[in-house]
């Protein structure tokens, strides 16, 4: 390859996006010679430098960014997906998992639903999302703020009953429209063999219970007949990682209100930290993994009981 053939001789990249660009020539692919410069964008929060270089990015992986050059295209990618659930109004959470998420680098989020009722800043949560761009699952909570009829038979806990009327109280017509957007599943690829199958509770139900303990003949009818590489839900708060026939199952936990265990609808013990998970996919390789990000219990709790919320107050002693 004679030297100044090309006028593309370096390409910046952030974080862990390492890709291969190759060029079509006499019939054949011919490796171009790439300087590659690694930047982490968390160095230039709000140049105009760390937005070409979001460009870049977005255009390597086709997320509606810019079109590569005529003539070029991908030999290898590198893939990261950050997964988000169960936020619950839950602001301080959601800020720290985003800080999180940023520090260790991601090409998009999902967010698997349940974004906004039972915490103390359903506005903030589901403002932050809109700006954040990201697709949303509709979970049931979220379902729970335009079809009111749904939360009397999912639950006749007084309190729970309250707290949804509180949130739906507080949210004017455009969140609420905003949430009529989020889809009941969505599928995406992750690279050119391995796919993401997206859903809140299973691909059928927002209100299904998916756990590591569920049975596999029940886990089959569950799944209702979906493949995918990587099939991800939420809703049962608790962080998840399963094989099932030959498929893998997460649960990335729940950003807002994480469970001990399972309760089954019982009161909970919540942990005071902020749950959510990645998924990498690299030449065809797919790995996974869960996180965890500490919080302020002393800021959860004074969030908490800043609200009128019937349910903080319950919340605030479990951050005591």
């Amino acid at each position: 390859m004679r030297a100044g053939r090309f006028k593309l001789c370096h390409t910046l990249v952030a974080d862990v996006a390492f890709v291969a660009i190759a060029t079509c020539g006499a019939g054949r692919f011919e490796m171009l010679k790439l300087d590659l410069i690694l930047v982490r964008r968390t160095c230039f929060p709000a140049s105009p430098f760390s937005k070409i270089v979001r460009q870049f990015r977005r255009s390597l992986f086709g997320h509606n960014g810019l079109p590569l050059p005529d003539g070029f295209c991908i030999l290898r990618q590198s893939m990261r997906t950050a997964l988000i659930s169960d936020i619950h109004g839950n602001e301080l959470a959601l800020n720290a998992v985003l800080d999180d998420i940023h520090r260790r680098g991601a090409d998009q989020t999902v967010c698997l639903g349940d974004v906004a009722t039972l915490g103390p800043r359903p506005l903030a949560v589901l403002e932050r999302l809109q700006k954040l761009g990201c697709a949303c699952i509709l979970g049931n909570h979220d379902e729970f703020m335009f079809e009111p009829s749904l939360v009397a038979d999912y639950t006749r806990i007084p309190v729970l009953l309250e707290a949804v009327a509180w949130c739906r109280d507080e949210l004017l017509s455009d969140a609420i429209d905003f949430i009529r957007s989020f889809q009941g599943s969505l599928k995406l690829p992750l690279d050119d063999r391995n796919e993401l199958l997206l859903f809140h509770g299973t691909p059928e139900s927002n209100v299904a219970d998916l756990l590591a303990t569920t049975a596999p003949e029940v886990l089959d009818a569950m799944l209702a007949g979906q493949q995918a590489t990587v099939m991800a839900g939420g809703h049962t708060h608790i962080q998840m990682l399963r094989q099932h026939r030959g498929f893998l199952l997460v649960n990335p936990g729940s950003v807002g209100i994480p469970f001990k265990e399972y309760v089954g609808g019982g009161p909970p013990t919540v942990l005071p930290h902020a749950e959510y998970a990645t998924i990498e996919s690299t030449g065809g390789n797919v790995s996974i993994q869960l996180h965890r990000v500490p919080l302020d219990r002393a800021a959860l709790r004074k969030a908490a009981l800043s609200v009128d919320n019937p349910i903080c107050a319950s919340l605030a002693e479990m951050y005591a």
